[in-house]
């Protein structure tokens, strides 16, 4: 089948999907409400099954060619003992937001991604073949032909990049907050944090993020410190940590949910970017040689729903279990014992 289609948004999802459906011959448009991409951002995990649909929209190399290579990592407290060590064979690639970004947006034809042309009311894109919804997780679609709204963590994730280069992967956990530490390519290093939302209301908000920061893990081990005393002029992104509760479809008639529109998750278990690139191959193989596009749709629906929606759970279990108010002493002995069994 060939037609033409509408995807609202151009983040990951949607270009990944854009270049899926021009691929198999369709016309595609890209509505995306900022004026640009960002030309900073964190490191997002790419395991073997996204590099393979990386590979399939043909943009694997460019990728492989601007991320590092990770196999495991290391749970610590915070005073640097380890918790647990976990190993994979399956290695994950970290490859930086604006890196992927542009990576899946070379290629398109001149005039596919429309900038600062947001979709304000769903009725706007009546008569168009396919409609897919990449429009993250306050999407506007979803909201007007789902009603699905996402629902908080309890949990605040500040992130951001200092320069300097670290050997591996740790990520540390203490009472209700964590902070990672990855590699990232060109030379820098990669972190992240999340808080109870709790613990942000009585600590107070008169200082900036960097103050914060420093007042919440200045006393964990020297790694998370050295992270800290990068931070001066460097960015710092401030975000409510937000899900989707599990959806009954990712199909409304002619309209397809892919990416945070979807299936919104926490980011413990670094797969959202993931899940975004399998969903737009999915959809994309669905609709390639159809004759009937609600069906083709529904392929899509059962091969995508059931998985996504399973790691959404497990990735809101992960973001409460490495965050615990109580019991963080109970929580390490678990992990610790579950690693060595494993």
């Amino acid at each position: 089948m060939r037609g033409a289609a509408v995807v609202v948004g151009g983040g990951i999802a949607g270009l990944a999907v854009a270049r899926g459906l021009l691929s198999a011959g369709w016309a595609v448009e890209v509505r995306e409400r900022s004026a640009a991409h960002p030309t900073s951002g964190t490191a997002l995990g790419m395991w073997p099954e996204a590099m393979l649909a990386l590979d399939r929209l043909g943009a694997g190399e460019t990728v492989r060619a601007a991320s590092v290579e990770q196999r495991g990592g290391r749970i610590l407290r915070p005073d640097g003992r380890e918790i647990a060590r976990i190993s994979t064979r399956r290695g994950a690639r970290l490859v930086s937001r604006p890196h992927l970004l542009t990576a899946l947006r070379g290629g398109l034809p001149p005039g596919t991604l429309r900038w600062d042309t947001p979709v304000r009311d769903a009725r706007e894109l009546r008569g168009v073949d396919l409609v897919v919804a990449a429009d993250g997780v306050h999407s506007t679609v979803r909201t007007a032909l789902f009603g699905v709204a996402p629902r908080p963590l309890g949990t605040v994730a500040f992130r951001g990049t200092v320069p300097g280069e670290v050997g591996g992967v740790t990520e540390t956990w203490g009472r209700s907050r964590l902070f990672g530490i990855t590699p990232q390519h060109g030379g820098r290093t990669n972190w992240f944090a999340a808080v109870r939302s709790s613990v942000l209301t009585e600590l107070g908000r008169d200082a900036g993020e960097v103050a914060v920061l420093r007042a919440l893990y200045g006393s964990w081990h020297r790694e998370v410190r050295a992270v800290l005393d990068a931070l001066d002029g460097e960015a710092v992104d401030e975000r409510r940590l937000l899900d989707l509760p599990p959806l009954t479809s990712y199909v409304s008639g002619n309209v397809a949910l892919v990416g945070d529109a979807a299936h919104a998750m926490a980011p413990n278990l670094g797969r959202g970017a993931c899940e975004s690139l399998l969903d737009a191959v999915a959809l994309t193989e669905a609709v390639a040689d159809a004759t009937d596009l609600p069906a083709a749709l529904h392929r899509y629906d059962v091969r995508r729903r059931r998985s996504a929606n399973r790691t959404v759970r497990l990735a809101r279990l992960l973001n409460r279990m490495s965050t615990v108010e109580r019991l963080a002493p109970a929580r390490d002995v678990v992990v610790s014992t579950g690693a060595r069994l494993g």
